[in-house]
């Protein structure tokens, strides 16, 4: 702009003096060259001008460019923030448990992908046995064992027990093999088989023990897990080891199972499992792994799913044996057995699972072996019938999303062939029933607290029983 004023200025200074030269005298050859460097200035500066034109449209042009990009990048931002906004999900206000911590991403071997989780768990227990005592490294010290509670004796002052033992470590893994899945799975706990080399005095050390240990190809798993006739996910919470133990199926062994989905909310499950008959033989309760079994068990279970909760429904059919040489019995045992867990409500506030079990000749796969699969009578070389019946109901409430409580109730019942006679019987198991109440607090995510109070009763055939009360309080940090 300024250098447009002075050409401006210095043009119309150049013109005066030529009009005045041009009046007074006639074009000479000064005149002539001056006229030239004019024309040569003009020239000039009609250059410059078009060059500045130049420029200012370059300018122009490139501050819209930028107005067109920033328009761009704002509009991608705002469409960026859009998307966003319609994924991100909002926490709404519920009333269900903290979370259990989801496993790490694990590390690579190879093409297997392996993870590590588990759990740290101490519990401590103040127990009082009405009718008698339990003798220190007895199961029944360490978690509520129906079968462990006395009977007949005389009531003792409280006994105190920490235990840390419940500890669990798991492994597994994942292989892609030709568009097929390999995964891996072992886990092991210090309860299962604490050894005789811990003591209270001093080390309390126990061993490391196999709990399960399968493959999976796809839907077909090889190995030791949890029995195909049992529903893990209808376990209720519990501070206990297990918990309903007298009413719960329970077992881990040996297996072949293959998974059909029939649906996407139905799965067909069945297996063929490890077969060990546990027999007692007539007048002594004491049960015999007799290891004689030709056929596997066969167990199926069908699973549902739907929006509130899911069901199940499992059947076993077993060949019991026993074989001394000379002499030996075989007989059929058969069960059922139907567990679930519901939500109650939309919020999952309230939730009630069950399990209700019956048959002949699986008092094994029951309550920890609370009853004998059969009775075998040396006599007659015989094995007789053992029926049980037996369940549980847990009704749970989700107060806060750190805490939740449970009411559980669990019962089993044991009838004998009727050929044998009570006073035969007097010291095998009738029935067991327990009664439980907790609470569990979750400061935060993989930490629980949790203090749980527990009635149990053991009855026998003879009519005498022996009952237990327990407090039981637990910290477990789960990985």
């Amino acid at each position: 702009m300024r250098l447009t004023k002075r050409r401006h200025y210095l043009l119309s200074g150049i013109a005066l003096f030529a009009f005045a030269a041009t009046s007074a005298h006639a074009d000479t050859p000064k005149e002539q060259e001056l006229e030239a460097r004019i024309a040569a200035l003009e020239r000039m500066f009609g250059s410059v001008q078009a060059d500045l034109a130049a420029t200012k449209a370059e300018n122009a042009k490139l501050r819209a460019d930028a107005a067109e990009a920033q328009a761009q990048v704002q509009a991608r931002t705002a469409e960026l923030a859009a998307s966003v906004a319609a994924i991100k999900v909002t926490p709404a206000a519920s009333t269900a448990p903290a979370p259990v911590i989801a496993p790490a991403d694990g590390f690579k071997v190879g093409a297997t992908t392996v993870k590590l989780g588990g759990f740290l768990k101490t519990t401590v227990d103040f127990t009082r046995w009405n009718d008698g005592d339990v003798a220190t490294g007895n199961l029944g010290r360490d978690f509520y064992l129906p079968q462990s509670t006395p009977i007949g004796g005389t009531r003792e002052s409280v006994d105190n027990d920490f235990n840390a033992k419940q500890t669990r470590l798991w492994l597994t893994t994942e292989t892609a093999v030709a568009g097929h899945t390999l995964k891996g799975y072992v886990e092991g706990d210090f309860q299962t088989s604490p050894g005789p080399q811990g003591n209270e005095r001093t080390t309390n050390g126990y061993n490391f023990a196999l709990r399960r240990a399968y493959l999976q190809y796809d839907r077909l798993t090889v190995g030791e897990d949890w029995t195909t006739f049992q529903n893990i996910a209808t376990l209720p919470e519990s501070t206990d080891f297990i918990g309903p133990t007298e009413g719960i199926v329970f077992a881990r062994q040996p297996l072949i199972r293959y998974s059909y989905p029939v649906s996407k909310t139905t799965t067909l499950h069945l297996a063929l499992e490890n077969p060990e008959t546990a027999s007692a033989n007539l007048g002594s309760p004491t049960l015999i792994e007799n290891d004689d079994d030709s056929v596997p068990d066969v167990v199926v279970r069908l699973n549902h799913s739907f929006a509130q909760g899911e069901v199940s429904v499992a059947g076993i059919v077993r060949q019991l044996s026993v074989d001394n040489g000379a002499i030996g019995d075989t007989a059929t045992g058969y069960g059922i057995s139907v567990a679930g867990k519901i939500n109650l409500d939309q919020a999952k506030r309230y939730e009630f699972k069950f399990m209700a079990t019956t048959g002949t000749g699986i008092g094994r796969y029951v309550g920890l072996n609370f009853a004998p699969d059969a009775v075998y009578v040396p006599a007659t070389a015989q094995l007789q019938d053992v029926d049980i019946a037996g369940g549980y109901a847990a009704f749970k409430v989700n107060w806060t999303p750190q805490l939740r409580s449970s009411l559980i109730g669990s019962i089993q019942s044991v009838d004998y062939a009727k050929g044998l006679t009570p006073a035969s019987l007097a010291t095998f198991n009738k029935q067991a029933w327990s009664v439980s109440a907790n609470l569990f607090y979750t400061p935060v995510k993989g930490l629980d607290l949790g203090a749980e109070y527990r009635h149990g009763v053991r009855e026998v055939v003879s009519g005498a029983d022996g009952s237990l009360d327990r407090l039981e309080f637990l910290a477990k940090y789960s990985f």
